[in-house]
């Protein structure tokens, strides 16, 4: 028979059982009750055998020789064969084979941390100074009294605003509203110019009579006797402490009783409070602006009579304002040298924001005034704006539990630890972030008040008035999970700062916060879910590169211990991640030896999967070293130390560094030890059987992002070309010894049925396929396996596209 004969035939009725596409399975990673503490040797591998007992019949009875050993021993006795080795090839480290997606998720989260997002300095420079809106103003003391007081706007403070105030949009519907009604509820942020717009209005109003009314009062306190005539009033409404601000201990207040009005919560104002507000304006032939953060409150009274959002004015023309003020007495160059300095790069990229509120380009302003006139060097300028995004973070979580008992600092509790959330999940669904952080509100909350626990409210901040809570903006995007991309209501920060600003703060500044933070990502790191356990696990290595001695207790070793996998492999992404700062990586590469060498099943196989991240050896001849050393020592035919290991193999081919770890398969294969070649067979399966999805690293590969649902054989097939005939080496070597060669089959037969469907994957395999079939019984093999296929009654394989792989087997005759 000629080696064209015997073409795959479209006859069913020979039809055995096919080729399972293991690869193609439903994710089994998803229930985790099975895996614990239990098939961590076997698992769901180790019957298959029995299955695909007489599947092929006699078509790879006459195998070559086993290069490591051989099935002939050559007396005509038959070596025993090692199967449980080779029937969990396709099982992953989590129990399935596709079970460690997120490489989408991975890369979101490292571009988080790779830049500036991962300061470590979190010292906050100022001089007292506070920025609010369009305009500068100075604290007018600490001090308070008791009684109700009031103090003039000086008309320098208005003479200034005049200069540099930029209209917000909608100002003239304000200005209209205020006259109608005499007063008027502004709702934004601070430092978004609610207080320069509400200055702005009641000067153009009152001719420059205005007036700031006591913060620590409520709207139905005011009186009559309070108010100026024809003046314009401004009240700021405040949630903290009055009493713990006059000096009472904190410990002494109940919240209740006679002292309850010692403290007017926000929530108390109403229209009703407003109408009466506005009657005692009236009779007054006065005016009155009453300031709100965005939230709850905001939400109710922008639905009423006399809220508005107060939008911020473009921070680029609020920048060009204050430039203007700055430095109207230079040079007609100055102002254009400065804007042009603001625009630069490295101002930029120190910023970290996208879009700067007014407080912060009047601040912005001030430097490159001093800047220009060299009052300030380079370097300072940077260090100034890298303090932006620190200051904001402290802003947030400066005294956010100040109140003392939970159900006052409850809603506090609730914006930090959305602000956290976010910083774990930038970029990420806005579904996982909100959960996120109802945890570890409720976290935070026991921490503060272990005796009463709290509930969640059902129907607290609307979602789309949430983010600003955290200067964050939700939008419709999708979420890539390697195989299919989905489509998500993402939220993210307004800054690729931020992030690494609000755990910096958090984690340096507070420590009493690490406990419930780490117990939180703990317990995200046990969730099965790539989306939320990858996050989980690179923000907990961060957090360890910073404090390695804290973080490695806290956050690695009870994940490392448990019998979880899922969180053994969050273990070692953290210790990969921590790993990337060059002064913590012989702390993460002494550990990882240590583990290596124990005792323990569990901590082995983290050390090795922690080497497939190449960061906690510096280089992949580091990790392949310390993989190797590994396997060696054990048995060849540890399932526990093969499985995470030849899994680490194959993500080290998919880190962008393919040519020097073939190189070492190789040599491991001529070595002549069965563990080392073990481990090169069950390797080279899994580039056969695994999505390059599944096998994502620390650092960025941009060259196979296209090739994300293709198997990683396929996928360096595209990318590496002249990789092709040492992968197809190594692939034949394992097809052809006997222990290894059943599993590589089916395997092989995975990814043929894939690239059946793909004309650019079916064009790369079958410039495999001669390369494959060197001799008469590779192509019996490879026929054998495409006739199966083609015959397979619940999956034929398509005629045309085996006609093609048929075809290229057949040119390996003539090579």
């Amino acid at each position: 028979m000629s080696d064209e004969d015997d073409a795959p035939q479209g006859d069913s009725s020979d039809a055995g059982h096919g080729h399972g596409d293991r690869a193609d399975a439903p994710d089994r990673g998803g229930d985790r009750g099975g895996d614990r503490g239990s098939d961590r040797g076997g698992g769901r591998g180790s019957d298959r055998g029995s299955d695909r007992g007489g599947d092929r019949g006699d078509r790879d009875r006459d195998r070559d020789r086993d290069r490591e050993g051989g099935s002939d021993r050559g007396d005509g006795t038959e070596q025993p064969r090692e199967p449980s080795v080779f029937a969990a090839a396709d099982r992953g480290p989590l129990g399935g084979e596709s079970d460690t997606g997120g490489a989408a998720t991975a890369r979101r989260a490292v571009r988080t941390w790779a830049g500036g997002a991962a300061d470590r300095t979190t010292t906050i420079h100022g001089d007292g100074t506070v920025f609010e809106g369009n305009q500068i103003f100075a604290l007018y003391g600490s001090e308070r009294t008791a009684h109700f007081v009031q103090g003039p706007v000086p008309p320098e403070t208005l003479d200034h605003l005049g200069r540099v105030y930029c209209a917000t949009s909608g100002y003239r519907r304000m200005r209209d509203r205020l006259r109608d009604h005499r007063v008027l509820v502004l709702c934004g942020e601070p430092g978004s110019g609610r207080k320069a717009t509400a200055l702005a209005l009641l000067d153009e109003l009152t001719g420059g009579k205005v007036f700031r009314l006591d913060p620590r009062h409520g709207v139905d306190e005011i009186t009559e006797e309070a108010l100026q005539e024809s003046g314009g009033h401004l009240l700021e409404l405040l949630t903290e402490d009055v009493r713990e601000a006059e000096g009472e201990p904190r410990g002494a207040r109940s919240g209740r009783g006679e002292h309850a009005a010692a403290r007017r919560p926000v929530t108390r104002l109403s229209e009703l409070h407003l109408d009466r507000f506005g009657d005692l304006l009236r009779g007054r032939d006065a005016y009155g602006v009453v300031l709100v953060e965005n939230g709850e409150l905001a939400d109710r009274l922008l639905r009423g009579r006399y809220g508005m959002y107060c939008a911020p004015p473009p921070a680029d023309e609020v920048l060009h304002r204050h430039l203007w003020n700055q430095l109207r007495a230079e040079s007609d160059q100055a102002l254009g040298d400065a804007r042009a300095r603001g625009a630069r790069r490295d101002v930029v990229e120190a910023l970290g924001l996208e879009e700067l509120r007014p407080r912060e380009a009047a601040r912005l302003a001030d430097h490159l005034a001093r800047h220009w006139r060299g009052e300030v060097t380079d370097e300072e300028l940077l260090a100034e704006c890298a303090s932006f995004v620190r200051s904001q973070a402290r802003e947030w979580f400066a005294g956010a539990d100040r109140p003392g008992a939970v159900p006052e600092a409850l809603p506090a509790l609730n914006a930090g630890a959305f602000r956290i959330a976010v910083a774990v999940f930038d970029g990420s669904a806005y579904s996982l972030a909100a959960e996120a952080a109802e945890l570890l509100a409720w976290e935070l909350a026991v921490t503060l008040d272990p005796e009463h626990p709290p509930g969640r409210r059902l129907f607290g901040t609307h979602a789309e008035h949430r983010p600003v809570q955290a200067r964050a903006v939700l939008e419709d995007g999708e979420l890539d999970l390697g195989p299919a991309k989905v489509p998500v209501r993402a939220v993210r920060f307004q800054g690729e700062a931020l992030a690494g600003a609000v755990l910096g703060e958090i984690w340096h500044g507070y420590h009493n916060v690490r406990g419930p933070v780490a117990r939180w990502l703990r317990s995200l790191c046990d969730d099965p879910r790539p989306e939320v356990w990858v996050r989980a696990s690179i923000a907990a290595g961060v957090l360890c590169s910073w404090d390695w001695i804290h973080g490695f207790r806290e956050l690695v070793v009870p994940l490392a211990v448990t019998d979880d996998p899922v969180a053994r492999m969050a273990a070692a992404t953290a210790l990969a991640e921590s790993a990337r700062d060059p002064r913590v990586r012989p702390a993460v590469a002494d550990v990882l030896k240590n583990w290596a060498a124990s005792d323990d099943e569990m901590l082995v196989g983290t050390a090795l999967l922690a080497h497939g991240y190449v960061l906690a050896a510096g280089d992949v001849s580091g990790s392949l070293d310390a993989i190797a050393r590994v396997v060696r020592a054990r048995e060849a035919t540890d399932i526990d130390v093969l499985v995470p290991a030849a899994f680490s193999v194959a993500r080290l081919l998919a880190c962008g560094e393919p040519a020097p770890v073939l190189r070492r398969l190789r040599q491991w294969l001529e070595d002549g030890r069965l563990n080392l070649a073990n481990l090169v067979h069950l390797a080279v399966i899994r580039a056969l059987s695994t999505r390059t999805t599944h096998l994502w690293g620390l650092r960025e590969v941009p060259e196979l992002d296209g090739h994300a649902a293709r198997p990683l054989m396929v996928a360096l097939l595209a990318t590496r070309p002249e990789l092709a005939p040492e992968l197809a080496a190594l692939l034949r070597s394992t097809l052809t010894t006997a222990r290894s060669g059943e599993s590589a089959l089916e395997a092989l037969g995975g990814m043929l049925r894939r690239a059946a469907k793909d004309p650019e994957s079916l064009g790369l395999v079958c410039g495999l396929l001669p390369r494959l079939a060197v001799d008469r019984r590779d192509r019996d093999r490879l026929r054998g396996l495409l006739n199966e296929l083609v015959r397979d009654r619940d999956r034929p394989l398509d005629r045309g596209a085996a006609r093609r792989m048929w075809d290229a087997v057949t040119e390996g005759a003539n090579r």
